[in-house]
């Protein structure tokens, strides 16, 4: 989210009584994305959590989009080390809850997840491609029924106004919530209001 407009759009649907609700709301500090906040928005959502994402980034460019953006959550979604975490939490203390992204394909990747497991408050499961994120693709959701640790996980990669029906048949005790991104915008950065509402309303009754 980078459109001080359209934040405020998707921030009132937090508020309508859907099936789903939003709860946070993501800012990436990543240069190389096509979502990339380069410069803080004139509005900033106060009803959801603000959640920042980096990619390799240096601990100091992290404190300073903490302090420039008031961010409530960190998502990792690069090559980060164990160390690289405990000094980042050293840093924030217990205030800021921070995510670990994976990129899934196989049940094999979610090894991977092992050495972080209780480190982080929560993991990100993506899909594996081209980009470290934001490709518009879904993986195979049966691989995490081998996802045994217990760390809360959010499902991402690729999720559309289509899968309304795939999700809610899905069922993990660990999952506490999904990520739309790509394929609920108008434009990279932008989201579609009436695809959002749609997806947030399916299977409510009257």
């Amino acid at each position: 989210m980078r459109d001080a407009d359209n934040i405020r759009e998707v921030e009132q649907l937090s508020t309508v009584n859907c099936q789903l609700s939003i709860d946070w709301m993501g800012f990436i500090f990543w240069p190389k994305s096509s979502r990339y906040v380069s410069e803080r928005p004139a509005y900033l959502p106060q009803k959801c959590k603000r959640v920042g994402v980096f990619v390799d980034a240096a601990i100091d460019d992290i404190r300073q989009h903490i302090a420039d953006y008031c961010l409530d959550i960190i998502q990792l979604h690069g090559h980060e080390s164990i160390d690289f975490i405990r000094s980042l939490r050293s840093l924030c203390g217990d205030s800021i809850a921070i995510i670990k992204a994976f990129n899934i394909a196989t049940k094999e990747d979610l090894a991977a997840t092992a050495p972080y497991d209780g480190l982080v408050d929560y993991f990100l499961f993506d899909t594996k491609g081209p980009s470290v994120g934001g490709n518009g693709e879904k993986f195979d959701w049966t691989v995490l029924a081998d996802y045994d640790g217990e760390t809360p996980f959010l499902l991402s990669g690729g999720i559309g106004s289509d899968d309304a029906e795939r999700i809610k048949s899905f069922n993990h005790p660990k999952c506490i919530g999904i990520d739309l991104n790509s394929r609920f915008e108008i434009e990279p950065g932008i989201k579609d209001i009436v695809k959002l509402k749609t997806f947030l309303n399916y299977g409510k009754q009257d």
